[in-house]
Order: C-alpha cells, then structure tokens, then sequence
C-alpha cells in the first residue's frame, strides 16, 4: 500500500496532464461559443459538457461519504 506522499508522486504528472486537457477543451468549446455568438448563433446547451462541468465540482468537493470515481460513474451514466 503507498503512503499518500507516494500516491502523489507517482500519479502527479498525469493527473497534471488529463487537467490541463480538460482546460484546453474547456478553453476551445467556450471560444466556439463566442465565435458562434459572434456569428448570430446560439450557444445551444449540450447536456455533455454540463455533465464535464458537474464532473468538476464533484472532483473540488471534500468526499468523505463515497468515492469520487463513483460520483462520476453514477453522473456520466445520465449522459
């Protein structure tokens, strides 16, 4: 079993990685929607990327009532 400063050095340079993709799709859907604004469309709801955003509020919160890879099975099921 690794001792947590362990979890943290084996898996910080991944888990660094996967974020900063999901800042640049972030970044690159929230330009389209300016760019569609821009063009006289809407920037339609799309239930995925609520569901991207939700993901992000439950991997902020302090869990200690079940597993956050639960939370986001149980979320990304609805989708």
């Amino acid at each position: 079993m690794l001792t947590p400063a362990q979890v943290v050095d084996t898996y910080f340079l991944e888990a660094r990685h996967q974020l900063l993709e999901i800042a640049a799709l972030l970044d690159r859907h929230d330009a389209a929607l300016t760019r569609a604004a821009a063009a006289g469309g809407n920037g339609r709801h799309d239930a995925r990327m609520a569901a991207l955003r939700r993901a992000l509020e439950i991997l902020a919160e302090l869990r200690t009532d079940r597993e956050r890879t639960v939370a986001l099975l149980e979320l990304f099921a609805t989708v």
